[in-house]
């Protein structure tokens, strides 16, 4: 029996210095659990000369070849981040024959196919737990726990940048700005943020759930994208009046013969929804299926050991197999060959906030557009006035996103409609 399984390690930032100190502090109960010493044998670094705080009793190089072509070194674990130059990296190690673990989303997103082909050729393992929801375990239970399930949905709150962002303007009344300004200052958002609140980072996460829960290929260009940067204190305030918040949701729903929907966009949940409650930076992923029912996921989504810790988990299954010579239990899922449903056929209910003229007459007509366009309104509420205008929110039933569209598009050139202040869709409407 394999008394050792030796890493190679890529990367020694933050995430990489927690992956050391997690197998370090629980290096006795990993023993037990594998049935052999894991041990970081080599790490990857830019610089071998900067001095760091994580020691251990590894040896530091700059040549990925040192790594790859160490006969001792059973497991890689990527945890650079960014498409270059680890999916090479990867790819390198893969077809050396090695086991790889990773966190990076940006390359199991856009270029999954090709990892597990390669693990598929060359008999090994390929892990990402880590590259979804950070400590939180989604992958694992899709692929396994909940494979007894058609899963019909999956919806999560799975940035936390924006989920901070969007929780200090619900309780504190701030303006985007204000909150963007202090994300960056604690380091929850980048100098440049975009991946966040333009939502891409959320659509590479849920490119990968949904092509795990409906088991067929969904491409990041597949997904529909919003950020938060249009969500003011005005749309969060009548939120609050209307029994619900507003989140930055990522959703996958399978549709059967009309397609896979993927979408990322701001929404408005109701108040006793599971989601509603997730504040600050943590993250959650509400799953449907139709023997389990509805399930949820729950924890921190980034950070150094929560992220460490869903790393190691894969290095311990991955170790496991070894020991037990049996690799490649579960292989890429992706076997079913779904089409995509269009956004304009996507269903959903909308808030419209409307800027119109104070005068009689001015709700029928805008009404009158909305029926002639199939949209059927469920409430309407007019509470403030803005420059002798008055400001219109209406909620309306469930609608193809194509008939919302040409009925805003009309209505916006509408002589009494100064101005359609914002659109944003409701999901799990409120019952009556």
């Amino acid at each position: 029996m394999k008394k050792v399984i030796n890493v190679g390690l890529l990367g020694l930032g933050t995430v990489g210095a927690g992956v050391i100190k997690v197998l370090a502090e629980n290096a006795h109960e990993i023993s037990q659990k594998v049935g052999a010493n894991v041990n970081v044998k080599t790490v990857l670094v830019r610089d071998v000369n900067k001095a760091r705080a994580v020691k251990g009793d590894f040896a530091v190089t700059d040549n990925i070849e040192d790594i790859i072509n160490d006969q001792c070194i059973d497991i890689v674990i990527e945890v650079m981040g960014g498409e270059k130059p680890a999916k090479e990296y990867m790819l390198c190690a893969l077809n050396a024959g090695k086991h790889v673990v990773t966190a990076n989303k940006d390359v199991v997103a856009k270029f999954g196919r090709e990892m597990f082909d390669a693990a598929k050729e060359h008999d090994v393992d390929f892990m990402f737990e880590a590259s979804v929801g950070g400590g939180i375990p989604i992958i694992t239970p899709l692929k396994q726990c909940l494979t007894a399930n058609k899963i019909t949905e999956v919806m999560g709150i799975i940035n936390g940048t924006t989920n901070y962002m969007l929780t200090k303007m619900t309780d504190e009344k701030l303006d985007y700005n204000t909150v963007l300004a202090e994300a960056q200052a604690k380091g929850y958002a980048e100098a440049d943020p975009t991946a966040d609140v333009g939502g891409l980072d959320a659509a590479r996460k849920i490119t990968i759930l949904s092509s795990i829960a409906f088991n067929t290929r969904v491409a990041l260009d597949d997904v529909y994208v919003e950020g938060i940067t249009k969500i003011t204190p005005e749309d969060i305030e009548y939120a609050r009046e209307l029994g619900y918040v507003i989140k930055l949701l990522a959703i996958a729903k399978d549709y059967g013969q009309n397609g896979v929907d993927v979408r990322v966009h701001p929404a408005f949940i109701p108040k006793k929804h599971p989601l509603a409650s997730v504040s600050d930076v943590f993250n959650a992923i509400f799953v449907k299926g139709n023997a389990v029912g509805e399930t949820m996921f729950y924890g921190r989504g980034a950070g150094q050991k929560p992220t460490a810790s869903a790393v190691v988990a894969d290095v311990i299954d991955v170790s496991r197999d070894i020991v037990n010579h049996i690799i490649g239990r579960v292989r890429c899922t992706c076997f079913e060959h779904k089409s995509i449903c269009p956004v304009e056929k996507t269903m959903s209910a909308y808030y419209v906030r409307l800027l119109v003229e104070d005068e009689p007459g001015v709700l029928a007509t805008i009404a009158g557009v909305f029926g002639e366009h199939g949209v059927s309104l469920n409430s309407v509420i007019q509470t403030r006035k803005v420059n002798n205008r008055a400001e219109i929110v209406l909620i309306t039933h469930n609608v193809a996103e194509e008939n919302i569209r040409k009925a805003s598009a009309t209505i916006r050139n509408l002589p009494v409609v100064s101005e359609i202040r914002n659109i944003i869709r409701v999901e799990a409407q409120q019952e009556d």
